[in-house]
């Protein structure tokens, strides 16, 4: 679901920044509400835990890849704004970085994965699972609750991709952005995250909250975690040194091919999207490893570099949204 560069022309994308701006904002000021100090080393997990869930491509027939969000799981632990900042702030470090998802479309992007997944997710969870629910309750709803958000966002992404012809195309009829129609666009999104990839949001939504409540239930109770987070580090390193596995899916996500790969499957490439695709220079694109020949070794570096990166800077973000906190705990 990370739409590239070039597949959506500056009406969509523009206004998706523009939908996107006061959510961010709402975001931050109720994240500056609830958040607890005590809490910011989950929020800088839970960016991390997306960040890495989302390097482990899986393959699917038909030549396709895709992959998990996570945000679902954040949204559960820290409720759905605290998932907006951080699954947010992991996107907009994967197309900085890494080239994953295109610089003008963080906006369209976090639309999807970062409001959409976590609301669907977060509600629908609420929903199921109650007040008091079962360690089985918990894990059917956590899994029915990633099932349901990743396919809202699947749709969502269809959607925006399936406009772009009708809104934008040249005196020639081609289109200038992102090629296939409403008819094609979202009917295969819709398959692919209904048939397949749902399930796989849901089997790791169910087993992350499943463990989280085995080793600490005041995690998935949205409270400070009662326990010392080491576990929860040691996990998050241990997925870290699993990346690899993701590099070996071939083919590429619907939606996300190259301009080369669109040029061989179409005859030709959509003005458009020519002219923004490489617009920016990503340091590790498709993360690789400058100097690194081995790409598996390289996607490690890049998970160990990203994750890394993503820590810092949402522990950061977090603490200077909790500092109201901090400060209320000092003067009382």
């Amino acid at each position: 679901m990370h739409i590239p560069d070039g597949y959506l022309g500056p009406q969509t994308y523009g206004t998706l920044y523009a939908a996107m701006t006061p959510i961010w904002i709402i975001a931050a000021r109720k994240v500056k509400a609830t958040l607890k100090s005590r809490q910011v080393p989950l929020l800088a997990l839970g960016a991390a835990l997306a960040f890495v869930i989302q390097m482990f491509n899986v393959p699917v027939v038909g030549g396709s890849t895709g992959h998990a969000v996570g945000a679902t799981v954040i949204a559960i632990v820290l409720g759905p704004w605290a998932a907006i900042i951080a699954t947010s702030l992991t996107l907009t470090i994967q197309a900085l970085l890494f080239g994953d998802g295109g610089i003008t479309l963080i906006g369209a992007n976090s639309f999807n994965m970062a409001f959409l997944v976590p609301f669907v997710g977060y509600y629908t969870y609420r929903l199921i699972a109650g007040d008091q629910p079962s360690e089985r309750r918990r894990v059917i709803a956590a899994g029915i609750a990633g099932y349901l958000s990743i396919n809202a966002g699947a749709v969502s992404a269809g959607i925006m991709l399936g406009i772009q012809p009708l809104i934008a195309h040249g005196a020639d009829g081609r289109p200038l952005y992102a090629p296939y129609s409403l008819s094609v666009a979202v009917p295969i999104m819709a398959v692919e995250h209904l048939l397949f990839f749902g399930f796989v949001e849901a089997l790791a939504t169910a087993l992350i909250v499943g463990y989280l409540a085995r080793m600490d239930r005041s995690l998935v109770e949205m409270r400070p975690a009662a326990k010392p987070l080491r576990w929860l580090w040691t996990a998050i390193g241990v997925l870290v040194l699993l990346t690899p596995l993701g590099a070996l899916a071939p083919g590429t996500a619907w939606g996300e091919w190259s301009a080369a790969e669109l040029k061989k499957m179409l005859g030709f490439v959509p003005a458009g999207l020519a002219r923004l695709e490489g617009s920016w220079g990503a340091l590790m694109s498709g993360y690789s490893t400058p100097g690194i020949g081995s790409p598996l070794i390289g996607y490690l570096v890049a998970a160990a570099v990203g994750t890394a990166i993503v820590i810092a800077i949402a522990w950061l973000l977090g603490r200077a949204l909790s500092k109201k906190d901090e400060r209320n705990a000092r003067e009382g």
